[in-house]
């Protein structure tokens, strides 16, 4: 496959950007998105340019690091995959790619394709702990009873691994699914509701302070979520929220 590719390029955060031409040529249907830049960086280190700085980790769909604005969809055509889990096959021979980072005020850029998503991290943070009380023989947690239903609703809301997708595909840049999902994993299960009320509230805030928008109710971030993260986890934090603000 031989491809154009339109790519973001900034040097650093306080940098304009711009977006730059490139070709790649050869390229295997069978190699991964990821795989085709690295072709890529090879081929520019070699001309003695900079390559593209983007952000990869675990490559098998675990991480949330490959987070991608491809042709206008975040990770790229295809439904449930990260863009480390896209592949060339999805795209035509003589194709151009246009592939820029994620948009969202919250998610400065940093170099190229990768951008700053540590506002997530203290969503999560002002999320807190659960708290045991530790003093004599405490119960197992193994042993506390949990209803099945909400056992799988828990541990669906758990698989989110923050990519940002979510934002991205918001046309207010809401962090309303991350966010909810954060909250329903410990909501659902009986250990995470002795904080249950505090948590929700901190977390909310933070989401505010960092600058993410409101939810726009049109659900494309379910849609591109790679983890199928559902919009029921959005209803369940709103309830969360007006329970815990009228206590």
């Amino acid at each position: 496959m031989n491809l154009t590719l339109q790519i973001w390029r900034q040097k650093n955060a306080d940098a304009k950007g711009a977006m730059e031409t490139y070709k790649v040529e050869n390229i295997s249907p069978d190699s991964s998105f990821l795989e085709m830049l690295d072709i890529l960086n090879d081929q520019l280190i070699n001309e003695g340019k900079e390559p593209v700085a983007f952000d990869h980790d675990c490559r098998e769909g675990i991480c949330g690091m490959c987070s991608l604005q491809i042709n206008g969809e975040p990770h790229g055509p295809g439904r449930a995959i990260t863009t480390c889990q896209l592949h060339m096959r999805k795209f035509k021979d003589g194709d151009t790619i246009y592939i820029e980072p994620f948009r969202a005020k919250a998610f400065p850029v940093i170099k190229d394709l990768v951008v700053d998503r540590s506002a997530f991290d203290r969503i999560q943070h002002a999320g807190g702990y659960i708290s045991v009380n530790t003093s004599g023989n405490t119960q197992d947690a193994n042993a506390i009873p949990v209803e099945k239903e909400k056992a799988d609703k828990a541990f669906d809301a758990a698989t989110c691994i923050g990519c940002g997708a979510c934002v991205a595909a918001c046309k207010n840049a809401s962090a309303m699914l991350f966010t909810s999902a954060k909250v329903s994993q410990f909501a659902l299960l009986p250990q995470g509701r002795i904080e249950a009320t505090e948590r929700v509230l901190n977390m909310v805030k933070q989401m505010d302070l960092e600058g993410f928008g409101n939810c726009t109710n049109t659900g494309a971030c379910e849609i591109e979520c790679p983890k199928g993260i559902s919009l029921e986890n959005i209803a369940r934090m709103n309830r969360e929220y007006l329970k815990a603000s009228v206590k």
